[in-house]
């Protein structure tokens, strides 16, 4: 197609931002984001957050390589404001099951070997080892073993989205928001069989726009734009809470690695600015399945505020912080939330062009609880 040609991208999170970056930075110059949110960060996108991790070990090899490639992106000038390198604790507690204690001997084997990560890689095999690198850490560690990884960390992922949104639209991308004018509710199609094209989007203010090329970028709402989609795309949730900390308290865990115990949980060094600790449960997650095994996010729970978070992933969440930061063990669970994603089946990405459409439509889903870190090149 032609670079002068109009592209629409539907979902303004970090992978619909990436793809108007990476498209723009080849030379396309008619690039439309449509997005329900009324600003970016978009409170639908699942990179509607302080941080996430940034890590690159992987069982595939391509994951790795293809991680190792974004945390150097992560270092670009455009990208760099954004991360933050504090290294990666990976860890069971003394009651994991087994399966979590040989998944993670396995990972260590792994990254211990790996040319890259080999430098950096530390075992811990109790709690004197542990605050080596999270010296801040007070609780008995009961039974932890683990790694520290140093090529590791997490993005500010709500703030990356806002400065890639305003360099965006610094280049001429252009952005339609809201949820009369942003909501893409249809696409467009002309053309029968083999013929079979699509012209463009409709949105919920019923205009339509015209594309040469759609990009559907709408994470776990793929399904309610593509209902092909939800045949191997499942719109999954995982709870995330936060401790509010005083300044004081925000300054004595600054630089903190991310730490990630598979059997509970995992958390971060604070916030400066709102100095709030996030923390996030383990597990199977949820989903919201219709009558015909779609599930999609139940839209009147979505955007936050939603002030809930099951009650076993409290109980998880409260173990893990007595075993690490006894002192805050006891206080509220704040700004509680729901967050949603793209999962898949294997956990692979999907980014593909949708059948029977003669390569008018790209599908770009599944991101299945890691796909954030790859942001600066996704696109």
């Amino acid at each position: 197609m032609s670079k002068s040609e109009p592209i629409v991208i539907v979902g303004g999170g970090a992978w619909g931002l990436s793809t108007a970056l990476h498209l723009r930075q080849s030379g396309y110059t008619d690039i439309t984001v449509f997005e329900t949110a009324d600003s970016i960060p978009s409170r639908y996108s699942a990179a509607y957050d302080i941080n996430k991790i940034v890590r690159a070990e992987y069982e595939e090899s391509f994951y790795t390589d293809l991680a190792l490639q974004a945390i150097q992106a992560w270092k670009d000038p455009l990208f760099g404001p954004y991360y933050h390198e504090t290294g990666y604790i990976v860890a069971t507690s003394g009651s994991a099951p087994a399966k979590a204690k040989n998944s993670l001997e396995t990972a260590l084997a792994s990254v211990s070997k790996h040319p890259v990560f080999a430098p950096g890689i530390e075992a811990l095999e109790n709690g004197d080892e542990f605050k080596k690198y999270a010296w801040q850490i007070t609780g008995p560690l009961k039974g932890f073993t683990g790694y520290f990884n140093r090529l590791a960390g997490y993005a500010h992922s709500a703030n990356a989205l806002h400065g890639i949104f305003l360099h965006c639209a610094t280049l001429g991308i252009k952005f339609v928001l809201g949820k009369s004018a942003g909501t893409v509710t249809e696409l467009v199609y002309e053309g029968q069989g083999s013929a079979r094209r699509c012209t463009g989007v409709r949105t919920a203010d019923g205009k339509t726009h015209a594309a040469a090329k759609t990009i559907v970028a709408s994470g776990a709402w793929s399904a309610s734009l593509v209902p092909e989609m939800g045949r191997f795309v499942t719109a999954r949730s995982w709870s995330v809470a936060h401790i509010q900390l005083t300044e004081q308290e925000c300054d004595y865990l600054r630089g903190l690695p991310v730490i990630n115990v598979r059997d509970l949980g995992f958390f971060f060094e604070p916030d400066p600015a709102t100095r709030l600790f996030k923390l996030c449960p383990l597990g199977a997650g949820f989903t919201n399945t219709d009558k015909i095994g779609t599930s999609l996010p139940p839209m009147d729970r979505i955007p936050p505020p939603q002030d809930f978070i099951p009650a076993e992933d409290e109980i998880k969440l409260r173990k893990l912080v007595a075993e690490t930061f006894p002192w805050m063990a006891d206080r509220p669970f704040v700004d509680k939330k729901i967050c949603w994603f793209a999962d898949t089946s294997d956990s692979e990405y999907c980014i593909d062009f949708l059948p029977d459409t003669n390569n008018s439509v790209v599908i770009l889903s599944g991101d299945s609880g890691h796909g954030f870190k790859m942001m600066p090149i996704f696109g």
